[in-house]
This record gives structure tokens, sequence and C-alpha cells, in this order.
């Protein structure tokens, strides 16, 4: 029985192939935008844990001044010494490696061309802290470090600006009024969470930078690495105590630094999104219900037009339970067959515009099956009420009905 009443559903919908396509677009768009919404965002959280691991995992950034964001430095507050760094590295326990940053803006001059970049001078333990591999070529020796030597490592874009198709590595590099050995170049990285170029640097040892850049010892952030299952909290609580004893703060002073946990700032801009994504979602599938009522309406009509076919049903020893499962099945096929259509449909947006806003694709079989079940559910819902009045039809009085 159940396999006949199907057939019959679907003679009755290829019978009006264009109503019947008609019906299912609402359920066709409800279904594809809740879709599409869901994987862009699960695919944006993607990108911004990428992004923030990117600079480092397990990392605390301390910088000078008592916020973050624009001006962030804060008047008057002190820089960092190189100092304070070693002390940070052997004093508190928990940490794997400390690496100081001073960082300037400089036009960079090689092989004819000129180029507007920053430079970072630190030590060797920076490229492991902040997750960089060479492409090629080699980082700092122990003896460059401490003589401040005239060496460099450049990331990819000042290479592809400066050097083109032309060897990097062995080139000269002039730097402000001085000259620097390129000695190895970075793999590239990408864009950074905020939108900045991360390959748009060049890296040189830290007292050379002092040195030859920015003219004093000024130090404005520590990468502190934790090693794992370290508590983040305790070494943060510890080394806040530490800066303050070097930086003669009394008790009742604020801190003139900050600290910034990467891993947390992962987790909050990663529940942001997530939280964008559901109400987004949400949003979509309001349209989800607009294509039910739609269902309903065209339904109803269809049980007018069929009054007779019914009647005659119903007369020749139909069950209602059977006319109710007919018209009940139409309605179902119909979201049914409206929800596959949205799936095709939302995957084909999903992975364009994933690609377009340059994040993470991946089919996420939990949400398609979901939103094919929901689209089932609602050609229930809202099939019911037609199939209930085709049922509940009097077999004389639809017989009579012109």
């Amino acid at each position: 029985m159940l396999l006949n009443t199907l057939l019959l559903a679907l003679r009755e919908i290829r019978r009006n192939l264009l109503r019947s396509f008609l019906t299912m677009l609402g359920i066709v768009i409800g279904v594809s935008a809740v879709i599409t919404m869901v994987t862009l965002g699960q695919g944006a959280t993607q990108a911004v844990q990428n992004q923030i691991s990117s600079l480092g995992t397990n990392l605390l950034m301390v910088r000078p001044g008592q916020r973050l964001g624009p001006g962030m430095g804060g008047a008057g507050a002190p820089a960092f010494k190189e100092a304070d760094g070693e002390a940070v590295a052997s004093q508190i326990a928990g940490i794997r490696a400390v690496a100081p940053e001073a960082r300037s803006g400089v036009t960079v001059v090689a092989n004819g061309r000129n180029w507007s970049t920053s430079v970072t001078g630190t030590t060797d333990a920076w490229f492991d802290i902040s997750n960089w591999t060479l492409a090629s070529g080699r980082v700092f020796s122990d003896d460059e470090q401490r003589a401040g030597a005239a060496v460099c490592v450049i990331g990819e874009t000042v290479r592809r600006e400066l050097y083109g198709a032309s060897p990097a590595l062995g080139a000269q590099l002039r730097v402000k009024q001085f000259s620097c050995e390129v000695i190895g170049v970075l793999a590239s990285k990408g864009q950074a969470a905020m939108g900045n170029d991360q390959d748009d640097t060049i890296v040189l040892p830290l007292r050379t930078v002092q040195r030859r850049v920015t003219g004093n010892t000024r130090v404005g952030t520590l990468l502190v690495s934790l090693r794992d299952e370290t508590d983040s909290a305790r070494v943060k609580a510890s080394l806040a105590q530490l800066l303050r004893e070097r930086r003669k703060l009394s008790e009742g002073e604020d801190d003139n630094f900050n600290v910034l946990d990467t891993r947390q700032l992962a987790d909050t801009l990663s529940g942001t999104t997530q939280v964008m994504t559901a109400l987004l979602g949400a949003v979509a599938a309001v349209s989800l219900l607009v294509g039910g009522i739609g269902i309903m309406n065209i339904m109803l009509v269809s049980v007018t037009e069929r009054t007779r076919e019914i009647g005659v049903r119903l007369a020749i020893g139909a069950l209602e339970r059977e006319v109710l499962l007919q018209f009940l099945i139409e309605a179902v096929v119909l979201a049914g067959l409206g929800g596959l259509i949205g799936i095709v449909l939302a995957t084909g947006a999903s992975i364009g515009l994933a690609q377009l806003m340059q994040v993470p694709y991946a089919f996420d079989v939990p949400i398609n099956v979901l939103a094919f079940v929901f689209s089932a559910g609602i050609g229930v819902v809202f099939g019911y009420m037609p199939a209930r009045r085709a049922a509940r039809l009097d077999p004389i009085e639809a017989l009579r009905h012109e």
C-alpha cells in the first residue's frame, strides 16, 4: 500500500512539474541558505584558529602599556630590556623559550629596487616560537647574534618584490645606511588574522637592529612560549610578579605592561564566529518556514482541485488514512526533493564562496543530514492539515463538487 501511495504521489507531482518546482523553491532556498551560512561560518572559525596558531602555540605576548589595541604602548610606559627576557626564561618554571622583539619600519634597497617593509630584531628562538620555517638558507649563529652581525632572513614577499626570479641567498640587502647578507628565506605564511601580510618582513639579530636601525636598546615585545600541559594562568601570574619587581612597581600601582594569551584569543574569536554562524543559520532557517507555508497553500489548492477524485476513491472503499497518507506523502516528497536540490546548490555555493573568502571548506555531514531531515519534517508539519482535510471529505459532497 505504501509503495502504491508513493507512486500516486509522484504521479501527481509529475503531472504539474512547474507548480511542483515553484512549491519546492522555498525549501530549496531555505536549505541551501542554512547549509551555506553554517559551512562558511565553520570555515571562518577554522581560518581564525589557523591564523592565531600561526603566531605560535602556547604563546604569551608581553608588551609595554596597560591595554591592548590602538595606542597599546601606553603613555610613558617604559620598554623592556633584553635582560628582562633572559630573567623570564631563567626564573619562571614551565617556559620553553623567550624571544625579545624590536621592530621598526624601513625602506630597503636591493637588486636595483626598493621596498617599504618592517624589520624585526630578535634571537634564534623567535623562529621556533612563532612557527616560522625556512624555505631556504639558515638562521643566525650564536656568534652572529652576540656580535650583531649584518645578516638577515627575509620573508617571501620581500624576496619576490626585491629579487623576483634572481637568487636571494648570499645577495646583499641595504637597510637604512648599512648592507646585510641574506642568509635565509622564510616559508610563506600569508595574511594574519588582522589582514596584514606576515611575509612582508625582514629578520635581523636583535643587537644589529638596536645598534644600526633603532639606535637604542629597547625591546617592544617579549614572546614567551610555554611547555605543553603548562598552566598558562600560573605562568602569567608569575610573569606579572617578576616584571613588576624588575620594573619597580609598588603594590598600589597598576601594571605598565599587558600579557596576551594567544590561546585565549583564539578561543574568544572562535566563540564569536560560532555565535554569528548560529545567528545567520537561524535567520536563514526562517525561509524554510516560508517554504513550508508555500507547500501548505499549494496542497490546499490541490485538495480543492481533486475533490471529485478524492470522492471517487472514498466511494469505492478507500480508507481515510489512505487518502491522508497519499497527500501527506506528496507534501513530504516535495519538501524532501527541495531539500536534496538545496544541498546540491549549497555545496556548489559553499565551495565557490569559500575560495572567494579564502577560508577552508569542509563538507559537514551532520548539518547536511539535519537540513534534509528538517526539510522533510517541514513537509510533514505543513502537509498534515491539507491531507487531513482531504481525508475528511464527505464522499457524497465530493462527488457533487464541480
